[in-house]
């Protein structure tokens, strides 16, 4: 087998260019300095070394043949041939008087030009070190920012997609076959432009995907590159936006400059919602670097000059704050919604990335599907990797149906943390917490069935009652607001039944804030009053100072108290109704807490079947009927009696 490799893969990308290029250019400066060194110091004297003294006892002797006297060095020859230097001392005036009187033969000998060229290179060191060090610095900097180079600033960061980085094609694309379908069409006039131009019709210039994140936008778009066949240049909007005024503007330029050499192509904008923002946001002077850098944009879209086979997709998962002329037709002609997909499309993308895992014969698709709600395409991918790593973690060569159950949980409860200490105490109010939840969703006819019941700390909870619906919803009816709020007390209720109200636990904070939050949303947004009437009250505030905050847009002071007055009205009322039917049914109440002690955790089936026959059925753990020994504590608090708590992450 041939051992080359592929420069340009992952990991054999070679030495660092910044460190490459100073390795280059110390060693162009080394050598130059050991060239100067050697040739420059060639008039170096040669032959013995002798003191001035010695020197003048030879010439009396009679064995010097002749000198040559230079102002810092006197040099010569012996009658036996051998040389020798010394020197010279600058108070002796008798010298040449005692080179005649000996018949010594001598001359004057000019003094050595200095080596300019040494002396420049050692004294200037420290200077190319520094423009050096400097000028690496600034192109490490602006390292990616187009063709390379110091003053690369305003080249575009786009790179040209090949097969080299995974080829994707639709059929890699599941769940989402509308959205497919839309692209589907613009792939088919990239590769016949002529059955859609002979009837007049034009290509959409650009297409905005829109959709949750981890929906599949960047896979639609690699799937596009995949089947189209045309150059496919990428880059992420935040990419566009520099500390230095102007960039922004100047890569737009660049990037559509690079999109025309290669029309016609695809240019795909990633998080586009990094640079088109709706303008006039800006802190202060609002013409700042982002206002220009969308500006650019664009006039590059649909300006003066026609952009003749550049199609634009861009990816958003924000399309509220997007700036209105980014997206009228002309720039982008279609926003193509990229939804979470429901239980048909679940199932067939969990078949496309169950593919690469090996699979046990009792994995059913549509059943894990079906016990995923709400989960896009990524938290699927997810799933099917936690299976798969459990699965290993076990040892098992086959990923079978028990780690993809116990993957869900992973994934939508947390972790468990069987390492978490509790006292038995702390056990028994956690399990009369979470059987409260349960037995209030049993008898509330419009709550979602449960899924799962547990007292083993999961992610941030002591325990919890996960409740799946049957189907997925779109929408949600006023009778399950009520009894979702509901079920979001019967935690704090059971507790105050069985402890009496002084003992009740910080552990319903987070059920609080559920109820309180969706109490609020019925009230201000979703006109579920019959006092204030179907209008709306709070707004959510976009912006730069607004992200993420609500404000009451109409009413004045006694607006506010009312509004306030009817979501206490809400969940003190889910409040009564949780108590009345935990105190009608206390006995499934005892008995549901005494199995979460005993079992920990409970599914769906064996709640039921625990409150039809008091007994659960686990074929590997056969035991008998469930003893229930009730706790004694205080009777159920009066109505009217305040109820409330706070806490961190406990029981949920």
């Amino acid at each position: 087998m041939s051992d080359e490799r592929d420069p340009n893969e992952p990991g054999n990308e070679g030495p660092n260019p910044w460190v490459k290029s100073l390795m280059i250019w110390g060693g162009i400066f080394l050598g130059l300095l050991i060239v100067v060194t050697v040739f420059g110091n060639n008039s170096q004297p040669a032959g013995e070394q002798i003191g001035y003294s010695d020197f003048r006892d030879r010439v009396a002797e009679g064995s010097v043949q002749s000198v040559q006297i230079a102002p810092d060095r006197i040099t010569g020859t012996l009658k036996n041939n051998e040389s020798f230097s010394t020197v010279p001392v600058a108070t002796d005036t008798d010298l040449t008087t005692l080179l005649d009187e000996n018949g010594v033969e001598y001359s004057g000998q000019a003094p050595e030009e200095p080596n300019v060229l040494l002396y420049i290179l050692l004294n200037s060191l420290p200077f190319i070190l520094i423009l050096g060090i400097a000028f690496f610095a600034l192109r490490q900097m602006q390292k990616g920012g187009g063709a390379g180079g110091a003053m690369g600033f305003g080249k575009s960061k786009a790179k040209l997609l090949t097969e080299r980085h995974g080829k994707v094609t639709f059929e890699d694309v599941a769940g989402i076959d509308e959205a497919r379908e839309e692209l589907e069409e613009i792939v088919e006039f990239l590769k016949d432009p002529q059955r859609f131009s002979k009837l007049g019709g034009q290509i959409p210039k650009g297409a905005l995907l829109v959709g949750s994140p981890g929906t599949g936008k960047t896979l639609l778009a690699r799937a596009i590159a995949g089947e189209a066949g045309v150059p496919f240049f990428t880059i992420s909007g935040s990419d566009f936006v520099e500390m230095f005024v102007g960039v922004g503007a100047s890569r737009v330029r660049d990037m559509f400059e690079q999109a025309k050499k290669n029309a016609p192509c695809i240019l795909f904008i990633d998080e586009i919602d990094a640079v088109g923002r709706s303008r006039g946001h800006g802190l202060g002077n609002s013409n700042d670097e982002r206002e220009q850098t969308l500006n650019q944009l664009l006039v590059e879209m649909d300006g003066f000059e026609a952009n003749e086979g550049i199609i634009i997709i861009a990816a958003t998962n924000r399309p509220d704050v997007l700036d209105p002329a980014l997206l009228r037709p002309g720039r982008f002609d279609r926003q193509v919604v990229v939804p979470v997909p429901d239980i048909d499309g679940r199932e067939k993308i969990l078949a496309v990335h169950m593919k690469k895992v090996p699979l046990a014969p009792d994995v059913n698709a549509r059943t894990i599907a079906r016990g995923t709600p709400g989960f896009s395409g990524a938290d699927l991918a997810n799933l099917v990797n936690e299976a798969a790593l459990l699965a290993a973690r076990r040892k098992k060569r086959l990923v079978a149906m028990q780690e993809f159950e116990d993957a869900k949980d992973k994934v939508m409860m947390g972790a468990e943390r069987r390492s978490m200490v509790m006292t038995d105490d702390e056990k028994k109010m956690t399990a009369y917490h979470e059987a409260g939840h349960a037995i209030v969703a049993v008898h509330e006819e419009a709550s979602d069935p449960i899924h799962k019941a547990t007292i083993i700390p999961r992610g941030r909870a002591l325990g919890m009652v996960m409740r799946l619906p049957e189907r997925d919803n779109y929408s949600y009816h006023r009778d399950k607001m009520h009894a979702n709020l509901a079920v979001s007390m019967g935690g704090r209720v059971a507790e105050e039944i069985i402890f009496g109200y002084d003992k009740v636990s910080s552990g319903a904070s987070s059920d609080i804030q559920y109820a309180t939050d969706l109490a609020r949303n019925m009230v201000t947004k979703w006109g579920m009053s019959d006092k204030l009437g179907p209008l709306q009250y709070e707004a959510s505030q976009e912006g730069y100072l607004g992200m993420g905050q609500t404000q009451r847009t109409m009413g004045g002071a006694e607006t506010n108290k009312l509004i306030d007055a009817e979501i206490r009205e809400l969940v003190e009322g889910a409040h009564k109704r949780a108590t009345q039917l935990l105190t009608d049914h206390e006995d499934q109440l005892q008995l549901l807490a005494q199995a979460l002690l005993e079992y920990e955790t409970l599914t769906g089936d064996e709640i039921k079947d625990l409150l039809a026959n008091g007994k659960i059925d686990r074929p590997d753990e056969p035991r008998g009927p469930i003893a229930v020994k009730p706790v004694q504590g205080a009777t159920v608090p009066k109505a009217g009696k305040k109820f409330g708590g706070t806490g961190d992450a406990a029981p949920a």
